[in-house]
């Protein structure tokens, strides 16, 4: 689901204004009165410096603004960081701006099981992209924090090679000294964002720690006792996001809920699995406290709950969900979680930025597919030459719509697109030659 107005048009408006701000950390806060949220989780941050003097002074009379990603090798995609960062600068221009603690938060999902995401990475290099990735074997259904690391010595040395000369060496080291062998694969993330994120101001919290699931123990409960009825509430929010022509970003699973059950496997490691509707009110009743766990749309709840947090930073994907949690929320009768997106951005050497200003190209041209080669020749092209080709250019278009209207004026059984999709084609052939 992408829609640019969904936030508004799915029950999750922004704020837009300080005063419209100032209003939704008066509401997040009356949730949470004194410091008794931070008391419980504390355990799950082990916050040092920096980051435990900005979450203690939220923990009395602010907010938070939260973010977070589940493992990925040495720290997964560049995304994270931004994520990170993103909720560090919304922290920042709130506190500044309402004159409220605000502390950053990033919510480390070492409780995630997807070994496919967790296991590679990709990074530059002098010769491209690069792969890297764990060894294995794959585990199916297990949480990152109960998946042994094992060796990546080969991708470790990889990586190192790609960073070159430029790498700042401490960042190196702590890095390498969170990828030992005997992590785990959720442990040594968690370790290096820590080490990353922690002189920034920015707390990482341990979701798969037992003080995060003995606090979210009710609100899963709670899900699993209204396992039906969000169920169907899901059911319908698809049905009225595909109306709109719009994908449900995250596809129900039939006869099942949204939590997840953990149980030791045959070799004494655990294993996530999703309850089934039928067995709900078992499960509810029965399973021990800290078996449980949310799945994608309801972990912004469970955050929401368990945390005083005015904003989550997103991506797209994140974004694209957050209709399918809105109704969960109202069925739980919790706080929408209010998402906002994260800083997105590519990383461009300075001596490509240096090479595009001695051609006079700006930098907006070079995301463009083409859009620097066609400056370049934009510039070498002689004059008469130019000239036939914008006269060509404007005879395609003129032609093309004059096409358009005579097919349609002959009632013909030819749709616009078809005409319309014929002068695209030629405007790019057109494009092409000029190159």
């Amino acid at each position: 689901m992408q829609d640019p107005d969904g936030a508004a048009r799915w029950g999750m408006p922004r704020p837009h204004t300080p005063e419209g701000w100032r209003a939704r950390v008066t509401a997040v806060r009356q949730d949470f009165v004194g410091g008794a949220w931070l008391e419980a989780l504390r355990p799950a941050f082990a916050a040092t410096d920096a980051a435990a003097a900005r979450l203690a002074r939220a923990a009395e009379h602010g907010v938070v603004v939260t973010t977070g990603q589940q493992p990925g090798l040495f720290g997964g995609p560049a995304y994270t960081i931004s994520k990170a960062l993103t909720a560090l600068a919304l922290a920042d221009a709130l506190e500044a701006e309402l004159q409220v603690p605000v502390a950053p938060v990033f919510w480390a999902a070492t409780d995630d099981a997807d070994w496919a995401e967790a296991a590679e990475v990709h990074v530059a290099t002098r010769a491209g992209v690069r792969r890297l990735a764990m060894a294995g074997p794959a585990t199916e259904g297990t949480p990152m924090a109960e998946v042994p690391l094992g060796n990546v010595e080969d991708a470790w040395a990889a990586l190192e090679a790609a960073c070159g000369s430029g790498a700042h060496a401490t960042l190196l080291a702590a890095l390498r000294a969170a990828y030992a062998p005997t992590a785990t694969v959720g442990g040594a993330y968690l370790a290096w964002l820590r080490a990353l994120l922690a002189p920034l101001g920015i707390p990482v919290l341990d979701a798969s720690h037992a003080a995060v699931r003995e606090a979210a123990d009710p609100v899963l409960r709670q899900a699993l006792a209204q396992a039906v009825p969000l169920h169907e509430a899901l059911e319908a929010r698809s049905a009225a996001l595909e109306a709109a022509g719009l994908s449900p970003q995250v596809e129900l699973v039939a006869g099942r809920s949204l939590v997840f059950r953990s149980a030791p496997n045959a070799e004494g490691r655990l294993q996530r699995e999703r309850v089934p509707l039928t067995a709900a009110a078992q499960v509810r009743d029965e399973a021990p406290v800290g078996s449980l766990g949310p799945n994608v749309v309801l972990r912004p709840v469970v955050e929401r709950a368990l945390l005083p947090t005015v904003a989550y930073a997103a991506g797209p994907g994140e974004l694209a969900y957050a209709a399918q949690v809105a109704p969960v929320a109202a069925v739980l009768g919790a706080a929408i979680p209010l998402f906002v997106p994260r800083w997105s951005g590519e990383v461009v050497d300075r001596r490509v930025l240096e090479a595009a200003a001695t051609l006079g190209i700006e930098e907006a041209t070079l995301a463009l597919p083409h859009g620097a080669e066609t400056v370049v020749a934009h510039g070498k092209l002689d004059a008469a030459v130019e000239d036939a080709l914008e006269r060509l250019r404007l005879t395609l278009e003129a032609q093309v719509a004059l096409l358009g209207r005579a097919v349609q004026d002959a009632a013909m059984a030819v749709p616009p697109s078809v005409v319309e999709r014929l002068g695209d084609d030629l405007a790019r052939r057109l494009a092409r030659q000029e190159r």
